[in-house]
């Protein structure tokens, strides 16, 4: 399983998310998060049971579809797409993106944001995930976990 999707997973779990019956939209379709990321959370057991939706920057009623989640997560690789309205009051919002955009301001001449416009997303959001520092670390944490697992059965063969 991606590193990711598995990141983002936990995280939900060690955050006592409630992801039973819970209304997901997982904002991108890529085969590295989106797709691996819906197959794990709609999965029948206790780190799944979501009813999960997939959209993308081309679906019709995007704001529509994802102001009906009660757990919004963006992977559309796009900096700072998900405004406010596009999320209801209270929602869950993980970021996965990780954007350059210029800031003069800064010594390099860019700074780094997710896929959420977290200014003004945090204001409605009951919990969001920070870019950087939110899922990027359970990436790494979880290809640790991989890479054990995998040292593992290599030595129990």
């Amino acid at each position: 399983m991606p590193c990711t999707p598995l990141g983002v997973q936990r995280l939900l779990l060690e955050s006592d998310v409630e992801l039973n019956g819970a209304h997901v939209v997982v904002l991108g379709r890529s085969m590295i998060v989106g797709k691996p990321l819906a197959l794990l959370l709609m999965q029948k057991n206790k780190t799944g049971n979501a009813t999960v939706t997939i959209v993308h920057s081309r679906s019709r009623n995007l704001a529509d579809i994802t102001r009906s989640a009660d757990i919004v997560i963006a992977a559309i690789g796009r900096a700072q797409f998900l405004k406010a309205d596009h999320i209801r009051e209270g929602a869950v919002v993980i970021d996965v993106g990780i954007n350059r955009v210029e800031d003069a301001a800064k010594e390099r001449g860019y700074r780094l944001v997710g896929d959420v416009s977290f200014d003004e997303v945090s204001k409605k959001a009951s919990a969001i995930t920070p870019v950087p520092g939110g899922v990027g670390p359970m990436t790494i944490a979880m290809l640790m976990a991989n890479t054990v697992k995998a040292a593992r059965q290599a030595s129990s063969g």
